[in-house]
């Protein structure tokens, strides 16, 4: 694999690959950024991937991203990402997870995993058998990230639409642990929320919950609604769904959902106001970094971060404006400035 020939390296700091094939286990961690404090953090992802390719790709885009997200919101540390190649409900197992555990320590506290899709609290505990630099609380930064897209999703109806969230139509695009919190805060603020997934049971039990409505995974991208949250898994925005869009604003916590940079220019040519992912879901990393740092005792510090959120979202779109970029253009700016800033300030 040409490494550092391939598109999606963004100057990371490390990037490993891993076997332990007596508990078959085969794993890749990057990690994009120690500084400011020489650790790193993200979730450990496990599914299968078409190839190791692919399943680098991810790793180095996801790393990336949280080193964004991190730099954006102010939190002290790097971003990282571990991807373990194979099915979950397949291939998961305790000797695996441990056989993981081992990898995370073999890189001395540069990176702390945390869970992430295809991954559990459980698995952490597992995991934190053979390493301590795991984060085994089992916090769900579900609802964090959740509040952080709906922040965002606030500030974007009111400068596409000119609008509140109240009777707007949004379609939630995953229905799972952080799109089911999305549709609850949603329905508070009085939006008009439909819901899919390729899961019935997510749809039923949101449907059932929430009393929202739902529609087909396979129409998603061509409902007639006012926003599209895409909260399930990337490259959902591609040459072949962004012609499809009836929407006028994209906000959602799904990490990646650019297949290629180049589609933030496709959907600015069709006048969609989208929300870099990389900003929309900061709320996550919020949550998780309020929960390592000790709960509620860590509010005062960490809460207010939040509350920045909508801020931050307005000055991405204030300076793609002023620029005449794209969105992700502007915060990709923004947030590169920021990591080279903690980079010179770490030497």
């Amino acid at each position: 694999m040409a490494l550092f020939d391939t598109a999606d390296y963004d100057g990371h700091e490390h990037v490993s690959f891993f076997a332990d094939e007596r508990a078959g286990l085969r794993c890749i961690v990057a990690i994009h950024s120690t500084a400011p404090i020489g650790i790193s953090g993200g979730g450990c992802r496990m599914q299968p991937y078409q190839d190791s390719q692919a399943a680098l790709r991810d790793a180095l885009r996801l790393s990336r991203a949280m080193s964004y997200k991190l730099a954006l919101v102010g939190l002290p540390a790097g971003g990282a990402k571990a991807i373990i190649l194979g099915d979950p409900a397949r291939d998961k197992s305790a000797p695996l997870l441990r056989a993981f555990g081992r990898v995370v320590e073999r890189l001395g506290g540069r990176f702390i995993a945390g869970e992430d899709a295809g991954t559990t609290p459980a698995d952490m505990r597992i995991i934190g058998e053979e390493t301590a630099y795991v984060v085994k609380g089992g916090a769900d930064t579900a609802r964090a990230t959740a509040e952080g897209v709906v922040l965002a999703m606030e500030v974007a109806v009111a400068r596409r639409l000119g609008r509140t969230l109240d009777r707007v139509r949004v379609l939630v695009q995953g229905a799972g642990r952080v799109g089911f919190h999305v549709a609850r805060e949603l329905k508070k603020r009085g939006a008009e929320v439909i819901v899919a997934d390729r899961d019935p049971r997510a749809v039923e039990r949101a449907v059932a919950e929430l009393g929202v409505s739902s529609i087909a995974p396979a129409d998603v991208f061509s409902a007639d609604v006012d926003v599209l949250s895409p909260c399930a898994l990337g490259d959902v925005l591609n040459a072949q769904s962004i012609p499809k869009l009836r929407c006028s604003v994209v906000v959602g916590s799904a990490n990646n959902q650019l297949k290629e940079d180049a589609d933030a220019d496709a959907l600015v040519a069709r006048g969609i106001l989208h929300c870099p992912d990389f900003v929309s879901s900061a709320g996550g990393v919020i949550g998780a970094a309020l929960d390592g740092a000790g709960g509620s005792a860590a509010a005062t510090a960490f809460l207010p971060r939040m509350s920045q959120l909508p801020e931050l979202t307005s000055k991405v779109f204030e300076l793609a404006e002023k620029s005449g970029k794209s969105p992700h253009a502007a915060a990709l700016g923004l947030a590169r400035e920021r990591v080279a800033e903690l980079r010179r300030s770490s030497r």
